[in-house]
């Protein structure tokens, strides 16, 4: 199987971003998409597997840029400084992310009825963000995400079909974090679900986290087991 490959340059208010695009080359008709919303170190080799990862499974796959220019942070300070500004303004969040959304349904390879967006950490903050917005998507993943709710959005409406792959002692997302994520869905009346890994800690996706201080280490069984809840909930929302 070749796999294609490409930056997706998009606009918002006058900012380029990149995005790094993956599928099938030997496929000609427009297929499901999945789009993939970035850890706070900003799009990068991590998320770029990915991409080509679901190209492989049949996917056309748009790893998104939220900082702009391709821009990427160099350690943990310069990530959170990243960050920081869209923690602090989730309307903007969720505008970079719609654009996003916008310029995968423009792709010729993509069938724009049928889009779903991932999300690894800020990531999936950002994924569940784009559901609360109320996005005419079929479904979101946040994996070891931020559930933290937004604050321009009291009352979302949920559209999408949720899905949460979260490490139950991720010590920054708390057991009393996961049951108001859980009470906001309901509220809002979302079709959700919550894998919880016990024994797992944030960033278990990631073979190069290995931080037990900060609470960030990789973990083979849980990264397995998500993978093909993954996959599961893509072949269902996006068949």
């Amino acid at each position: 199987m070749a796999i294609d490959t490409r930056v997706v340059q998009y606009q918002l208010a006058g900012e380029t971003y990149e995005g790094f695009f993956a599928c099938d080359a030997a496929v000609s008709e427009p297929r499901p998409a999945v789009l993939i919303a970035p850890t706070w170190a900003g799009r990068g080799g991590f998320e770029q597997e990915k991409a080509e990862r679901l190209a492989r499974a049949g996917y056309a796959a748009l790893a998104l840029d939220l900082y702009g220019g391709g821009r990427q942070g160099s350690g943990p300070e310069e990530n959170a400084g990243l960050m920081a500004p869209l923690l602090a303004d989730r309307a903007q969040l969720q505008a970079r992310m719609t654009a996003g959304v916008d310029a995968a349904a423009a792709l010729p390879e993509v069938d724009a009825s049928r889009i779903a967006a991932i999300g690894y950490c800020f990531g999936g903050l950002a994924v569940l963000d784009l559901a609360r917005s109320g996005a005419q998507l079929c479904g979101v993943v946040s994996i070891h995400g931020l559930f933290t709710p937004a604050d321009n959005l009291p009352e979302p409406s949920i559209q999408a079909r949720v899905l949460c792959l979260h490490g139950y002692d991720d010590p920054m997302v708390t057991p009393d974090s996961l049951l108001a994520l859980a009470d906001e869905m309901t509220a809002a009346g979302a079709d959700w679900q919550i894998h919880a890994y016990g024994g797992t800690v944030h960033a278990f996706t990631n073979p190069a986290a290995n931080d037990p201080e900060r609470g960030a280490v990789y973990n083979a069984s849980a990264d397995r087991r998500s993978w093909q809840s993954l996959q599961n909930f893509l072949a269902e929302v996006l068949a």
